[in-house]
């Protein structure tokens, strides 16, 4: 504690009065607050997130379960159909992709190259990034090792 004059309290500016350790006791209640809000603020998020997991739990063992078996139902003759036209037909679907290796008869310049992506799409390959129909000499500019 110490001793200060507050020429605005005082008539005479010779009477002395004593400093009272405002700012201690301030900045540590507000410290105080502060921490308390945290941890309220702690525990409010935590149970939130508690009911929020129990909602979603409780909403994928009810809903989601029904959801599954409704689009189970809806796909799986659609599925079934799909195979029987494959087997009667004897002709494979060319959305699903397949690779294809470069050899000395097809894509020659791309043997062991980075690049080489080999990939069949809808029945196109795709040789690589820079030559989607590969390269028609047997030296790439583009080539490099793996």
């Amino acid at each position: 504690m110490g001793w200060f004059i507050s020429p605005e309290r005082s008539l005479d500016n010779h009477q002395l009065f004593i400093k009272v350790p405002i700012m201690e006791e301030w900045s540590k209640t507000l410290f105080e607050t502060l921490d308390s809000f945290a941890d309220r603020v702690d525990e409010f998020f935590m149970e939130i997130n508690e009911v929020v997991e129990d909602w979603t739990e409780e909403w994928h063992h009810t809903v989601g379960v029904e959801i599954d078996k409704c689009l189970e139902d809806v796909f799986e003759p659609i599925i079934e159909i799909y195979f029987e036209f494959e087997d009667i037909t004897g002709e494979t679907d060319q959305l699903f992709t397949y690779p294809v290796e470069p050899t000395p008869e097809q894509n020659t310049a791309c043997i062991g190259c980075h690049h080489y992506h080999g990939q069949v799409y809808g029945g196109n390959l795709l040789v690589c990034g820079m030559h989607p129909y590969g390269w028609d000499g047997e030296n790439c500019p583009d080539w490099e090792s793996n």
